[in-house]
């Protein structure tokens, strides 16, 4: 039924989503990237979406940055899901740390600590949301470029 259920005469494409847990152990980063790559590939092949090289970099970037803090900075599990919404792909991390990252200012002498900026500057939103355990942030990429040739987020 090419991804699509029927409700009585009137097709509903049935939602993408992926989701994984990682451990904070050495190679969880690139396997994030990972599943985000292989996602988008489905999504290209499946649903017939528009997704440009560029979003698939940008998706992969946010997935890096944000699984990379959840791994350094939150003891124990962290969860990544990928999820198709309209024209874009919302990235969910959740890590047990109760604590909410906060971007800090910018700093081009600082060494590191830049991820939350770069997630906050390539994505059309960001939010952050504690949990009863835990927190998660929830990111969403444009998938297509605009006629610019951009898919950064935010209109100028």
């Amino acid at each position: 039924m090419n991804g699509a259920v029927q409700n009585g005469n009137r097709p509903r494409e049935v939602p993408v989503r992926v989701s994984a847990e990682y451990e904070g152990r050495p190679g969880d980063i690139a396997r994030g990237r990972e599943l985000a790559r292989g996602f988008l590939a489905r999504v290209r092949a499946t649903r017939n979406r528009p997704v440009s090289d560029r979003a698939v970099d940008l998706v992969q970037l946010v997935v890096s940055e944000l699984l990379t803090n959840a791994c350094k900075y939150a003891p124990g599990p962290s969860l990544v899901a990928l999820e198709m919404a309209e024209d874009r792909v919302e990235v969910t991390v959740w890590d047990s740390a109760p604590v909410l990252p906060v971007a800090e200012g910018p700093d081009p002498d600082r060494i590191g600590r830049h991820g939350l900026e770069i997630v906050m500057a390539v994505c059309q939103s960001f939010e952050v949301h504690r949990e009863p355990v835990g927190k998660r942030m929830r990111a969403a990429v444009r998938l297509a470029d605009d006629r610019n040739g951009t898919a950064l987020g935010h209109a100028s």
